[in-house]
């Protein structure tokens, strides 16, 4: 069976690997896999309390199972949260945490720079169940202490949003909701609980699509909802248990494994994001580089405030609109078109055109996306290689040099040829500059995720 880990509080590297460990009695070095849809009791009786709560038994994957437990205790210890469920996908956990806390008649507040998806529960979902939604610009905290100056059930809000990463003021923010009587919920994928903890701020749920940085590797879905003991068990589990957004132990085991490395993939991508951002900075095709903690990002204060690095996700404008992204993003040889994110493959999309598509232009003009806007999430490859691949596809869409005044050719009487020269030995191409860091240095710990002042 597992040991009982030390009574001490243990960092993150360390809770990635050794948290929610539970062995069977067969002592296996890695989580065992529980690829069951049931469970079997003892007597009828065993039953019966079970499904009266009397007795703590497993009853039905949907709900509960060992593999799912073990990756809901290890997110809980990293989150520091009190408790923790997994869903099948994130938008699940978005869509769970909201529904299970919401009824006719609530109002919810929402920061306008939201997925696409969660954009849409906002402002076409819950309309339809009698739920009041009203938008405000994250950034802004006069568009917060109005839209909160009345009875509110839900803040929602993600920091950095998707795509522009626009931050939020979370301890401000949820000041103002729990005046409001509203429960905060806060998208964190972005930054992931190594990099930014909201529950430190103040807020009350925090969601995650593990599909992204946790999984990391593209290879299964997930979601995962955290938040205080009481309101899981008594507001987020029965919604979950009988609504069956439940995800497959398959997935919640490969998760398990992902986040085995997660401290050492996170901070190499953030490295690189931050190098690729200064190199686009550089370049004459690209209009804007967002990256929150270049300094000369709006937010950069606030960034380095609530986060530990500056991610590993960065945005950009090039210059020519939709017909120029589309050119840039086809000259890629090396980073891959994909709407995913948080990959070990660096990854690029267009949001306007794919996962902020159906926003309409009118909001994605108020979220700051143009056509020209590209979200790229760097991945594990070398940076040179991704910075030389991003300079060749820049190339591609380089405007053409002006055309100069032509010379005044005059044509002379050629000289005597002289003797040709032997030809000169060829030059040996120089080996690629090497990085300025080594991999080791990549992979090197992250600080603590800041915690709230005061």
């Amino acid at each position: 069976m597992a040991k009982t880990l030390p009574d001490r509080p243990l960092r993150p590297a360390t809770l990635l690997v050794r948290g929610g460990q539970m062995r069977s009695n067969h002592d296996e070095t890695s989580e065992a896999l529980y690829l069951t849809s049931g469970f079997v009791y003892d007597s009828a009786g065993q039953a019966e309390d079970t499904f009266l709560g009397t007795t703590q038994h497993y009853q039905y994957s949907r709900f509960g199972n060992p593999t799912m437990t073990a990756l809901e205790d290890r997110l809980r210890a990293l989150e520091g949260a009190e408790a923790c469920r997994l869903t099948a996908t994130g938008m699940a956990a978005v869509h769970a945490a909201m529904l299970s806390h919401l009824k006719a008649g609530d109002r919810v507040v929402a920061s306008r720079a939201l997925f696409g998806s969660c954009h849409w529960i906002v402002s076409t979902l819950l309309p339809r169940y009698g739920i009041t939604s009203v938008f405000v610009d994250g950034g802004d905290l006069a568009q917060w202490k109005t839209a909160l100056s009345e009875p509110t059930a839900l803040v929602l809000l993600e920091t950095p949003s998707n795509p522009m990463l626009d931050l939020v003021d979370m301890a401000a923010v949820c000041d103002l909701a729990h005046e409001a009587g509203a429960l905060v919920v806060v998208d964190n994928v972005f930054a992931t609980p190594l990099l930014q903890k909201p529950l430190e701020f103040g807020a009350d749920v925090v969601v995650y699509s593990l599909t992204k940085h946790m999984d990391g590797q593209g290879r299964v879905l997930g979601g995962a909802v955290l938040g205080r003991k009481k309101w899981v068990d008594e507001v987020l589990q029965p919604f979950i248990r009988n609504t069956g957004p439940s995800i497959s132990p398959f997935n919640a085991w490969v998760i398990l494994k992902g986040l085995e490395t997660l401290h050492l993939r996170l901070p190499a991508m953030c490295h690189g994001a931050a190098a690729i951002a200064d190199f686009l900075a550089e370049r004459v095709e690209v209009a804007r580089v967002l990256y929150p903690f270049r300094a000369d990002h709006p937010q950069q204060a606030l960034a380095k405030a609530q986060m530990a690095a500056g991610g590993s996700l960065v945005t950009f404008d090039v210059k020519g609109g939709k017909e120029a992204a589309f050119r840039f993003l086809d000259a890629l040889k090396l980073i891959d078109v994909s709407n995913n994110l948080g990959d070990s493959k660096s990854l690029v999309t267009h949001p306007a055109t794919t996962t902020h598509m159906r926003v309409g232009a009118e909001e994605r003009a108020k979220l700051g996306i143009t056509d020209g806007t590209i979200r790229l999430s760097v991945g594990l490859e070398d940076i040179a290689d991704l910075i030389a691949d991003l300079s060749e596809a820049l190339d591609a869409i380089a405007p053409a040099p002006a055309p100069t005044k032509r010379a005044k050719v005059v044509i002379e009487d050629p000289a005597p040829a002289a003797e040709a020269p032997p030809p000169a030995r060829k030059a040996r191409a120089k080996p690629a500059a090497a990085p300025d860091a080594t991999l080791f240095e990549l992979a090197g710990d992250l600080p603590e995720a800041p915690r709230r002042k005061g």
